[in-house]
């Protein structure tokens, strides 16, 4: 028994559209639950066993698996025929396994710190900054299309999501905001926009 815990247009919004994308949609209970936002709407759910009350977090057979990047990992695991991800000893596994750490690392930490205005040396020495994440990404889709390459995996999911949610982050780079578009293109991707509208309708 698989349950997401999920509340509409949030970070869990990434996580329906992985499902999607697995073909595992309907292999996993989702409960619409609330949550505190940024702008001070919302509330800390009691139906939500997050002990934080976030989202997302997943639930199989009892065992609960919160963060992003676990639950990522988690699925594309359990749910490999899609080859969303590479499987442990494929030779990509550790790029892609960075990835996802890099995202938790760096990535998150370096647009919240952006949008809070927030520059200290520590933090520029420990998490590096917009610059270096900019460079990082044209970096790699300078010669490829997708992060690992010819192939669209869950990293690309994840590391396009905040630029979307937040295009102001984008990186000033055409090679960026051309894979954040051909990403955005994803039918899975609408398919959840479609369900978390009409999910907040009824709510």
């Amino acid at each position: 028994m698989l349950t997401l815990f999920h509340s509409p247009q949030s970070r869990s919004s990434r996580i329906v559209t992985l499902l999607r994308e697995l073909d595992a949609i309907d292999k996993v209970a989702i409960e619409i639950v609330d949550i505190t936002r940024v702008d001070g709407s919302g509330r800390k759910d009691p139906q939500n066993p997050h002990p934080e009350g976030k989202v997302p977090l997943l639930v199989h057979d009892g065992v609960v698996i919160w963060e992003s990047i676990a639950i990522i990992q988690y699925l594309t695991d359990l749910f490999p025929e899609k080859k969303m991800a590479p499987v442990a000893g494929d030779p990509q596994r550790g790029q892609y396994l960075s990835w996802l750490a890099w995202y938790a690392g760096v990535v998150e930490p370096v647009l919240v710190m952006q949008a809070a205005d927030v520059s200290h040396p520590f933090v520029g020495f420990t998490f590096r900054g917009p610059a270096e994440l900019a460079a990082r990404l044209e970096t790699v889709l300078t010669d490829s299309p997708y992060l690992m390459g010819e192939r669209y995996t869950a990293v690309d999911l994840l590391l396009h999501s905040p630029f979307a949610w937040n295009p102001a982050a984008t990186p000033d780079s055409d090679v960026v905001r051309a894979w954040i578009k051909r990403c955005e293109e994803r039918s899975a991707l609408q398919w959840t926009a479609d369900y978390d509208a009409q999910t907040t309708t009824v709510a």
